[in-house]
C-alpha cells in the first residue's frame, strides 16, 4: 500500500468535485434531480459525467505504467442520478478513453469503467423501485464496492499478474477511500442543489400564491388598461424586480417602475423580445440589454422574462419582468414569472367564458339550463351515497361522471360540438342514471362510421335522451331501451333519431298543457321546445323535430340536420 499517493489524489479529487459543482448550476442537471429528465437532456447528462471522468483520467498520477486517479467519480455518479443507461453509457465513452491512452492495464480499467457505471446505476434503479433515497452513505459503500470491483478485474485481465497484484497492493486503498469519499461528497452536493429548487420552488408558489390573492378580481375583467395596470403594480410590490410590463398582441397595457418614461402605455410595443414571443408563444430569457432590443439608449433595463399569455391556444400577450443593473434576474424569479404567465393565462381564459356565458344568456338559453333538473342533482347525489360505502370505484366513477354532465350542460349549450362530442354528454348522463335504475334501462346505440366527426349545435340530443328515459321508459315497471342512433341521409343531410319503447304519451309537448294531469307528461317540454327553436334559428324554418308517439307503444324523436351548413367560427366551443 502506497500512501504517499493519498495527499495528490486527494487534491485531484478536490479539483475534480470542484468542476462538477459547477455543473450542478447546468437546467439539465436540475431536471434530472427532480426526474423529470427528457432523453435530450439525459444525452447532455452522459456528455457531463464524460467529461468529468476523462477529466478525472487525465488529473491522475502515473504509476507503474498505470495510472491512479478518479475517474471513477464521474461513472458511479452517473449511474446513482440518472440510471443504468446513463451510467453505462458514460462508463463505455470514459472506458474508451482510457483504453486509448494504453499501458498494461489499459483494457481491463476500460471494461471496469463500463461496469462501475452499470453497477451504479442498477442501485439506482433497486433503489428507487422500493422508494428509497441515495444518500451519502449509500454513494460512499457503492463508490468503495466499485473500486474494489475494478481492482477485481485488474487481477483478472492485465498481464503481468505479478505487475497487476503489485499495482493492486499499491493504489487499492488510497484509491478506495478518496474516491468513494469523493462520490459521497458530490452526491450531497447533489442532494442541496435539489433542496435548492425545492426552496426556490416553494417561494415561488408563495409570491404567486400572494400576488394572485390580490389579483384575481382584476383578471375577471379580461386583458384590459385597467386590470393590466393593478396587476403589475401588484406584482412589482410583490417581487423585487426594476419593472413589470403587461401588453396585448399590439400594444403596452402596462409598464411599472424603471423606463416607464419611454415604454408608454398605449404605444405599440416597441423591443424585439416581446415581438419574438408573440410570435414564437414560448418564454425567452434577455440576458443583455441588446436582447431585449429597446431603441431608447438610455434605457436602465438590462435583463428581462418574457412569458406569453395563452387564451385559447392562442397568444393574448405577454408578461415580463425586467431587472436593471443593480441585481440579475435569478432562479426564482424565472419560475415566478412563469407561475404568474400560467396564473394570467387561465383568468383570461375564465374570464373569456364568462363574456360567452354572457353573450349567450338570452331566453333560449335560460331555458335550456332550466333543465338541470335539481331532482336529477339529488337522486344522483343520493344514489353516489349509497354507492360509496360497498362500491367505492363505481361512487368515484359516478362522480366523474355527474362533473362532466354538469359541465358540459353550461358550456356546450350555446356553442357547436362534433356529435361524438355530443354522445359522450348522453353517455355521461345515462352511466348515472344506470346506476340508479340498473336493469331497468337499456341503451343501444346505432352510429354509422364517420358519422360522428359532423358538427352540431350543443345539447342538441341530450333532453330527448332525458325526455325518454324519465318519461317514456321509467314508469314502466319492466323499464325498457332506448335506441340512439345517426345516419347520413341523401342531399347531405344527417338524421339523428332517439326512440324508446316506453309508455308513449297522447299530448303535445310543444304546446300548454291543458290540466295538471297532462302538465305531469309535459315536464321536459321546455327543453324540446328551446332544441327546436333553435334549430330552426340555426338551420330554418324546414329543419326542428318531428315526433312519433302513441300511448302505450314509445316514442321516436328525429332530427334531420343539413352537412355542411356554415356557422360562425366564435360560436364553436374551442378546446
Amino acid at each position: 500500500m502506497n500512501l504517499a499517493l493519498m495527499v495528490p489524489l486527494t487534491e485531484r479529487t478536490a479539483v475534480l468535485i470542484v468542476v462538477a459543482l459547477l455543473f450542478t448550476r447546468v437546467r439539465a442537471f436540475r431536471s434530472i434531480l427532480n426526474q423529470q429528465a427528457t432523453w435530450r437532456e439525459k444525452a447532455l447528462m452522459v456528455v457531463i459525467f464524460s467529461a468529468i471522468s476523462i477529466l478525472g483520467t487525465y488529473n491522475g498520477i502515473w504509476y507503474q505504467d498505470a495510472i491512479a486517479n478518479s475517474r471513477v467519480i464521474g461513472t458511479v455518479v452517473a449511474g446513482l442520478l440518472a440510471g443504468p443507461w446513463v451510467g453505462l453509457m458514460t462508463g463505455l465513452i470514459a472506458g474508451i478513453h482510457r483504453y486509448s491512452l494504453g499501458g498494461f492495464t489499459d483494457l481491463a480499467c476500460a471494461i471496469s469503467t463500463i461496469s462501475e457505471g452499470l453497477f451504479a446505476g442498477l442501485i439506482y434503479q433497486f433503489r428507487r423501485n422500493r422508494s428509497k433515497k441515495i444518500g451519502w452513505t449509500t454513494a460512499l459503500v457503492v463508490g468503495f464496492l466499485a473500486e474494489w470491483l475494478q481492482m477485481g478485474i485488474v487481477l483478472l485481465i492485465a498481464r503481468p499478474y505479478a505487475d497487476a497484484l503489485a499495482l493492486v497492493q499499491a493504489i487499492s486503498i488510497p484509491m478506495s477511500i478518496v474516491n468513494s469519499v469523493g462520490i459521497a461528497i458530490l452526491i450531497t452536493i447533489i442532494d442541496l442543489a435539489k433542496k435548492e429548487e425545492d426552496r426556490i420552488g416553494a417561494l415561488q408558489a408563495q409570491r404567486t400564491l400572494q400576488v394572485a390573492d390580490k389579483t384575481l378580481s382584476y383578471l375577471r375583467q379580461g386583458l384590459t388598461y385597467d386590470s393590466a395596470q393593478k396587476v403589475a403594480e401588484e406584482i412589482l410590490r410583490t417581487t423585487r424586480v426594476a419593472a413589470v410590463a403587461i401588453t396585448d398582441t399590439r400594444s403596452v397595457l402596462a409598464h411599472v417602475g424603471a423606463g416607464s418614461s419611454h415604454h408608454v402605455v398605449g404605444e405599440g410595443i416597441t423591443t424585439e423580445a416581446t415581438r419574438e414571443v408573440l410570435s414564437t408563444k414560448e418564454v425567452k430569457i434577455a440576458q443583455t440589454k441588446e436582447e431585449i432590443g429597446c431603441r431608447e439608449t438610455n434605457c436602465s433595463l438590462r435583463y428581462a422574462i418574457l412569458v406569453p399569455l395563452m387564451r385559447r391556444r392562442e397568444v393574448a400577450g405577454v408578461l415580463k419582468l425586467y431587472q436593471d443593473r443593480s441585481r440579475k434576474l435569478s432562479a426564482v424569479d424565472l419560475e415566478l414569472v412563469r407561475g404568474l404567465g400560467n396564473l394570467i393565462s387561465s383568468q383570461l381564459e375564465l374570464a373569456e367564458l364568462e363574456k360567452q356565458s354572457r353573450l349567450l344568456a338570452d331566453a333560449e338559453i335560460r331555458a335550456l339550463h332550466a333543465q338541470i333538473n335539481p331532482h336529477f342533482l339529488f337522486n344522483a347525489l343520493n344514489t353516489i351515497v349509497s354507492f360509496i360505502r360497498f362500491r367505492p370505484e363505481q361512487a368515484r366513477e359516478l362522480l366523474i361522471h355527474l362533473g362532466e354532465y354538469f359541465r358540459r350542460n353550461l358550456h356546450d349549450s350555446g356553442g357547436y360540438v362534433s356529435l361524438a362530442r355530443e354522445l359522450e354528454h348522453i353517455e355521461a348522463y345515462l352511466a348515472i342514471e344506470r346506476a340508479r335504475f340498473g336493469d331497468k334501462l337499456h341503451v343501444e346505440y346505432d352510429i354509422e362510421a364517420g358519422v360522428e366527426r359532423f358538427t352540431v349545435p350543443g345539447l342538441i340530443l341530450q333532453p330527448l335522451v332525458e325526455n325518454a328515459v324519465k318519461h317514456g321508459l321509467l314508469p314502466k315497471r319492466e323499464g325498457g331501451t332506448v335506441v340512439i342512433r345517426a345516419r347520413r341521409k341523401e342531399k347531405q343531410i344527417v338524421e339523428l333519431t332517439v326512440a324508446d319503447n316506453g309508455v308513449g304519451m297522447d299530448v303535445d309537448p310543444f304546446k300548454p298543457a291543458r290540466d295538471e294531469k297532462s302538465a305531469g307528461r309535459q315536464l321536459s317540454g321546455i327543453g324540446l321546445a328551446n332544441v327546436k327553436s333553435r334549430l330552426q334559428s340555426i338551420y330554418g324554418e324546414p329543419y326542428g323535430i318531428v315526433i312519433e308517439s302513441k300511448s302505450g307503444s314509445g316514442t321516436t324523436c328525429t332530427i334531420q340536420l343539413p352537412i355542411g351548413v356554415n356557422v360562425s367560427a366564435q360560436s364553436v366551443h374551442r378546446r
